[in-house]
């Protein structure tokens, strides 16, 4: 069973189904279904599409090539970078439209989809000694018509995925937990209308500011849709007590305020309000495993630091935990639990280290002034930069920025996590 029908939930009940297992998801809300989000696949997120065999499905996308960065003054037009395992482009597609194709290719490999149905709470077989305790499985209750319930009834399994989101409602039942001394991300975002709509570069603005004009550490975005809409919005890092009272609206509308004219954002050009919402990032929710329990993308913090990215990660865990549910249903029960734990730390454990050093260091707007407004006067630092905080760095070719993030890896494996916020804080001080 997996619970949760976004990328992280969808991709582990199709790499389930596609191997032959009996999965049910258990989805909350009925398909297409508004969600909060940038909107944007990257490359990572594109390869995984492709390997479920949906690209062909993003056609009628908008289909855009690279990242246009703005900070201090400086612009820069940076194509993503030629790769041996992603594609050199990306797309932007709505959650109301994605989050379904998904969904429903999982049903076409064979799983059961249970739409408008909520996990009201776990059915605990032996809380045990394990992170999670055993599930028999859940209770759900289905929704029969308008606000109308059809009762609560008992959803067994043998195994329990949980993909609820970034609030995971049901990881929270379990007993998971948020580190509170790691980054979160706090996030707005808004639909325009735009004579840019079809811009081949998204947009990254790097020096967004408050209504006083104060840089604060985060970013602003603006990317077309292709369809006469610009998805724009603003992304605060939270990561020590100065930035916790920073209104996310007032940011949002300061940033529409500066933006690019060219854009035509203006409330008359808003669709709507805006919405919003938290961002786990840096593997910062755990535990991620029980003895037959495990979490998946946004549920388990696994958002990059470096860019608020979370669909490519839902996809690549949701992967991920479908194997190791895979490998426990043949015969090796917890112990492959217990290695996707292990897979997860090795796949992103020393990148997201760095990353939230990186995001400790860029939270001093003194720091953040020099790296930025250094790095925007060097197209081939940014492009660097860019390889990095895409985790597009390549395997085979090692280059300036594979060498770069080596060195900063090393650094990080010395330092515990509260060591690297001290250095990034001497670091941003000289």
């Amino acid at each position: 069973m997996v619970v949760g029908g976004g990328p992280a939930g969808s991709s582990c009940a199709y790499w389930l189904a596609e191997a032959g297992w009996d999965v049910v998801v258990v989805e909350k809300k009925h398909f297409p279904r508004v969600k909060t989000c940038g909107d944007g696949l990257t490359p990572r997120a594109v390869r995984q599409l492709a390997d479920m065999g949906l690209e062909d499905a993003l056609a009628g996308s908008h289909k855009y090539s690279g990242l246009r960065a703005y900070g201090f003054g400086q612009s820069l037009e940076m194509q993503w970078p030629e790769h041996p395992n992603f594609p050199s482009y990306g797309y932007t597609i709505t959650r109301h439209d994605l989050d379904g194709l998904v969904a429903e290719r999982a049903v076409k490999a064979g799983a059961t989809l249970l739409s408008g149905t909520e996990v009201v709470g776990p059915i605990i077989d032996d809380a045990g000694s394990t992170a999670l305790p055993r599930l028999k499985g859940v209770m759900i209750r289905e929704k029969a018509s308008g606000d109308r319930s059809a009762g609560d009834r008992e959803l067994l399994a043998h195994y329990v995925g949980v993909a609820d989101g970034a609030n995971s409602r049901v990881g929270r039942m379990l007993g998971t937990n948020r580190r509170r001394d790691l980054p979160l991300g706090m996030a707005l975002r808004g639909y325009y209308t735009s004579d840019r709509h079809d811009d081949p570069f998204i947009e990254s603005h790097l020096d967004i500011r408050d209504a006083e004009g104060n840089v604060v550490p985060g970013y602003g975005w603006i990317f077309p849709m292709g369809d006469g809409r610009v998805n724009v919005g603003v992304g605060l890092l939270s990561t020590d007590r100065r930035w916790k009272g920073v209104n996310t609206s007032h940011l949002m509308d300061a940033f529409v305020n500066w933006a690019p004219d060219s854009w035509g954002l203006s409330p008359e050009t808003s669709l709507g309000p805006p919405t919003g919402g938290k961002l786990p990032m840096g593997l910062s929710v755990g535990p991620r495993t029980g003895a037959n329990v495990l979490l998946a993308g946004d549920a388990a913090g696994t958002i990059n630091p470096f860019n608020g990215e979370g669909i490519a990660y839902g996809y690549e865990t949701g992967r991920l935990a479908a194997a190791a549910l895979g490998h426990a249903l043949n015969g090796e029960g917890s112990r492959a639990l217990a290695g996707y734990d292990r897979q997860i730390e090795a796949a992103y454990g020393p990148y997201y280290k760095v990353a939230r050093a990186f995001v400790r260091m860029i939270s001093n707007p003194q720091a953040m002034k020099v790296c930025v407004g250094v790095g925007m006067r060097s197209e081939f630092i940014m492009s660097q930069l860019l390889r990095i905080m895409a985790n597009l760095m390549r395997p085979d070719a090692p280059g300036p920025a594979e060498v770069g993030f080596r060195a900063m890896e090393l650094i990080s494996r010395l330092l515990p996590d509260e060591a690297a916020a001290l250095e990034a804080e001497i670091a941003g001080a000289a």
